[in-house]
């Protein structure tokens, strides 16, 4: 090259010195431009072929080339260009082709032939991505001018089993290699199973020793215990690799318990409700209570309802949320109790005298308390009487209100009667559509008449002077027959009871 461009030079010198000295035309001087060009341009192609052939192609030694790869199976991508030697025979391009087809595997009764650099394929495979593949291969050999290719694509018999076996090869590799990390993966979740367990019951004896209840204790002793489950659980999705199940895992966590509460909302709020009944206890196994307008003693409290033993000797189950919700009227915190009536004397009678004969009744009756104290007290002016209420307190953990409540009425009104003190009826208005019939009589006749009869003094009826009568049957509280009621009967619905025990020993129990 550094020849051509220094006759190049020299020749340019020449023409310009020859062209000062003689006088020669412009046509001649641009004919001989060209040739000066021309035989430049034919000196740098003998010199750059010459250069060519002196240093050919450059070949490394085995120690050069470094150790060999791994053998790997060909990919479909076939490479650019194919080098065999600079001036390739034909059997060489068969040999070459033949080696690299046979070494993939793909294809069967495979024969290559060339004949003048065209190469004929020969043979079968299973896809036509396969047969593309060695066409473009042949088409990309060194020296290669044409490719025919007569590979027939194979249609796999119904009857082949081989792609079913080497999928079950496969699958069982996969399975292989995965059983270290399912031995330690169901060796965390032991543990940590055996940590929940372990916090579980920790838990649930520190809480025990505060006096929590038993419900609210059992909740957080089995929350403490989940969340190192789910810990472990965690902990084993991250070590497989599968650390976005991992997260969603605990997410999913969260989203369920939305979903469940939203789908379970009437038994989740009974759970709940029961929960903090547990904890606040307005009420107490056997305690005489009235909810929603249900009066009746406890039996139980599961976490879903409460269960009522009412005065007729039914059972009765609340929802805990309608418990939780409700105003609860509890009979038995405090025993005693306080009954009221009302009473209607005439205006005629004197007020004080009738409040000294009721305050006399309730001082002798005996199971009237003397503190608090009985009230009489006016209560309002009807239409023909005047209205007193009669308030007294009365132990309800051994007499029942009921019993006590009808015998000062009835004990009251005898009082009354033998006092004189009347006890009128409302006033009526009476209609009569058709008129009363009317009959004059003298007043001298009536006087006869009026004399002539006999006159009846006023007979007080004959009633029992006693507290309690046959009818009344005692007035001792009924909780010790609706109890033994309650031992025999059939329990509505099962569970732990989530109520504390009564107490027995206290004094006021019947």
């Amino acid at each position: 090259m550094k020849r051509a461009m220094g006759l190049s030079r020299i020749g340019a010198d020449c023409l310009g010195t020859s062209f000062a000295g003689k006088n020669i035309s412009i046509q001649h001087r641009s004919w001989i431009l060209v040739c000066l060009f021309l035989g430049m341009f034919a000196c740098l192609a003998v010199f750059s072929g010459a250069s060519f052939a002196q240093v050919g192609p450059e070949v490394k030694t085995p120690e050069e080339k470094g150790p060999a790869a791994p053998r790997e199976e060909p990919s479909p991508e076939v490479p650019e260009r194919v080098e065999v030697k600079p001036v390739t025979r034909d059997h060489e391009i068969r040999e070459r082709l033949n080696d690299i087809l046979e070494a993939t595997g793909w294809f069967m009764d495979l024969e290559v032939r060339v004949e003048d650099g065209v190469v004929f394929l020969e043979g079968g495979t299973e896809t036509d991505d396969h047969k593309e593949w060695a066409a473009d291969l042949a088409r990309r050999t060194q020296d290669v001018t044409a490719v025919v290719n007569k590979i027939e694509v194979v249609e796999p018999s119904v009857w082949d089993f081989e792609p079913a076996l080497a999928g079950l090869r496969e699958q069982w590799r996969d399975v292989m290699r995965g059983l270290p990390f399912v031995a330690f993966g169901l060796l965390i979740l032991a543990v940590a199973w055996g940590m929940a367990r372990l916090i579980a019951i920790t838990t649930r004896r520190s809480l025990g020793r505060r006096q929590v209840a038993p419900l609210l204790r059992d909740v957080i002793a089995r929350g403490a215990g989940l969340v190192v489950l789910l810990a472990g659980l965690y902990v084993v999705f991250r070590v497989a690799g599968l650390t976005t199940i991992a997260l969603t895992v605990i997410g999913g966590t969260g989203l369920l318990g939305i979903i469940l509460g939203i789908a379970f909302r009437d038994i989740t709020e009974n759970l709940l409700a029961s929960v903090f009944l547990s904890i606040q206890n307005p009420f107490g196994d056997g305690d005489l209570i009235e909810i929603a307008g249900v009066t009746g003693y406890v039996q139980r409290m599961t976490i879903r309802t409460t269960i009522l033993m009412t005065l007729d000797g039914n059972h009765v189950q609340i929802p805990n949320a309608t418990v939780y919700k409700s105003t609860i009227r509890n009979f038995s915190s405090n025993p005693n109790r306080r009954e009221d009536f009302t009473v209607g004397i005439g205006y005629d009678d004197a007020i004080p005298a009738a409040q000294e004969v009721a305050l006399r009744v309730l001082a002798e009756h005996p199971a009237v308390l003397k503190s608090p104290e009985p009230w009489v007290l006016v209560d309002g002016l009807g239409k023909s009487t005047v209205n007193l209420r009669v308030y007294f307190w009365l132990d309800g953990s051994r007499h029942s209100w009921l019993k006590v409540k009808s015998s000062v009425i009835r004990l009251v009104k005898r009082a009354f009667q033998s006092a004189g003190i009347s006890m009128p009826d409302e006033a009526r208005e009476l209609i009569f559509p058709r008129g009363v019939p009317v009959r004059l009589v003298e007043p001298e006749a009536v006087k006869k008449e009026e004399a002539a009869a006999p006159h009846p003094e006023y007979q007080i009826p004959e009633e029992p002077a006693t507290v309690t009568t046959g009818a009344e049957g005692g007035l001792r509280s009924e909780e010790g027959e609706i109890r033994e009621q309650a031992r025999h009967s059939r329990t509505p619905e099962g569970g732990e009871n989530l109520l504390k025990p009564m107490d027995t020993t206290r004094k006021d129990r019947p």
